[in-house]
């Protein structure tokens, strides 16, 4: 087996263990106490595992690995949709968007920028998702009446995705000094 071929075969096999453990991470989740329409949202760390294939591997793959773990959550660990355009977007799209997180593949110092990407591409998708399919289910938010889908869109999906975000951000700073070597594909190099 050649060097390109080595290196592929790993690739891909990290990748699948990496969509494992974070699939295996989306059991392990802590729901943020709001609840709107009959909707929710929770803190996990199934991001991290997306983010370190993306920064790792770079932008395809890590595109592919979040296409391949949202859709599999969705089937396999309590996925909700009210249709099957809103399992795309909130499933299969918002985690495969985590992958742009590989925009900065290996760059030094910059796996928290690359993480903040991946989290901010999911929250848009999110976003998308809120204003197009999930404004019927428009209701109070915190207390306040909700009348521009926007607002509530940016809320719902903010109450969620910014503590996400945050955590992801600590946990890939601490990542990147304590597994610089591996993150920026040092062991790769022979």
């Amino acid at each position: 087996m050649n060097g390109k071929s080595h290196l592929k075969l790993r690739c891909l096999a990290e990748c699948a263990v990496f969509v494992a453990l974070a699939l295996a991470l989306s059991y392990l989740k802590i729901p943020i106490g709001f609840s709107f329409g009959g909707f929710g949202g929770s803190i996990d760390l199934v991001m991290i595992p997306l983010i370190l294939v993306a920064y790792r591997w770079g932008l395809g793959w890590g595109l592919g690995a979040g296409l391949v773990f949202g859709t599999l959550k969705f089937f396999f660990a309590g996925g909700a949709a009210v249709n099957w355009q809103s399992m795309l977007l909130d499933y299969s799209v918002a985690y495969m968007f985590v992958g742009f997180a590989g925009l900065l593949m290996r760059k030094k110092g910059l796996m928290w920028l690359g993480a903040l990407i991946g989290c901010f591409g999911r929250f848009v998708i999110h976003f998308i998702s809120g204003i197009t399919i999930y404004a019927v289910y428009m209701e109070d938010i915190f207390g306040l009446p909700m009348t521009n889908v926007w607002v509530y869109s940016a809320l719902y999906n903010g109450s969620y995705m910014l503590p996400n975000t945050i955590l992801a951000l600590i946990v890939c700073i601490v990542l990147e000094k304590v597994l610089g070597k591996y993150v920026h594909g040092e062991d790769l190099k022979a």
